[in-house]
């Protein structure tokens, strides 16, 4: 595999976080979002503070080794040769599942070993979630970025424990909570000492099997001081809308991407696949298959969003 193209290592270890020169809340500008007081190092990813877009992302769980490397390899490259940062990330779990049939992921141990396989062979960072305390010091010793499921960002031991071992948390604000309610998980991370925190939307409850998307919350959150990041691919999700399993508007995210790059953010996260509505071998179907983006779509999306992002820094 070819090595994709890497940004100048950082300075600081990785997870360190740098306050700004404000304190507290960021002096609110109306029209526009103020940089985020801490700026978030995650190996050579430097998040907030005006710095780059940058991406999370890849398949929404774990097939095996071999489909990860390739996955990661194409996304790397992608992303490298627009100089967008990248962080990968998969599911080695996904345990917030509509059916008991519904794929899951390799679990645990053989999981960690293929993120720290893409991990080291790569050279670049990995992102997984984490859903229960027994499984926060085993992901730590691997994962980059720790993080905390949209169903689970109310578990208070679980965002404690994460939080307690120092390494960045993404948490994604619950379809269930107003942007300003994370606040309080904020500062749950905090009591602990942890400032290394990312804020993710992935959209709100509408009705039934429906989730909308609220770009006002993006500065909402942004106002708590850390860096946000835009979930464009759950954000389509239609939760249960297939029986057993979550439907998806995959047609909506190059849209919703390209509105939150305009509003401001700090990082996209998107799902992608190369096929995403192939079965598996035993015929079940990808975890969050109909709303991944498709890998053939990324350079053009990529295209369109960094230059937004460029626009909005001239």
């Amino acid at each position: 595999m070819t090595e994709p193209r890497r940004a100048a290592p950082a300075r600081t270890r990785s997870g360190d976080a740098e306050p700004g020169r404000s304190s507290g809340r960021p002096p609110s500008v109306e029209g526009e979002l103020a940089a985020p007081v801490t700026i978030i190092r995650i190996g050579r990813v430097v998040l907030g503070g005006g710095q780059p877009l940058a991406l999370i992302g890849g398949p929404c769980a774990i097939e095996n080794e071999k489909h990860a490397l390739e996955t990661a390899e194409r996304i790397a490259t992608i992303a490298a040769d627009r100089r967008v940062p990248f962080i990968y990330k998969s599911s080695y779990d996904k345990a917030n599942r509509s059916s008991i049939r519904g794929y899951r992921g390799p679990g645990l141990t053989e999981g960690l070993r293929i993120l720290k396989k893409v991990r080291d062979t790569l050279g670049v960072p990995v992102l997984s979630d984490v859903h229960q305390v027994a499984e926060v010091a085993p992901a730590a010793e691997v994962l980059d970025v720790l993080q905390i499921p949209a169903f689970l960002c109310r578990q208070t031991d679980l965002i404690v424990a994460v939080a307690r071992t120092g390494k960045p948390v993404n948490v994604k604000k619950g379809q269930f909570l107003a942007p300003d309610d994370m606040r309080n998980v904020v500062d749950k991370i905090v009591s602990v000492g942890n400032r290394s925190i990312l804020l993710t939307e992935r959209g709100t409850s509408f009705g039934y099997h429906n989730l909308v998307v609220d770009m006002r919350g993006l500065q909402d959150m942004r106002a708590l001081g850390f860096p946000v990041v835009f979930d464009a691919t759950h954000s389509v999700q239609l939760p249960g809308g297939a029986g057993d399993r979550s439907a998806g508007e995959r047609k909506y995210v190059p849209a919703l991407a390209r509105a939150a790059v305009a509003v401001g953010i700090d990082a996209l996260f998107m799902e992608m696949h190369e096929d995403p509505d192939r079965t598996l071998p035993d015929g079940r179907p990808l975890s969050d298959g109909p709303n991944m983006l498709r890998l053939d779509d990324l350079p053009r999306l990529l295209d369109e969003i960094t230059s937004i992002a460029a626009a909005l820094a001239r």
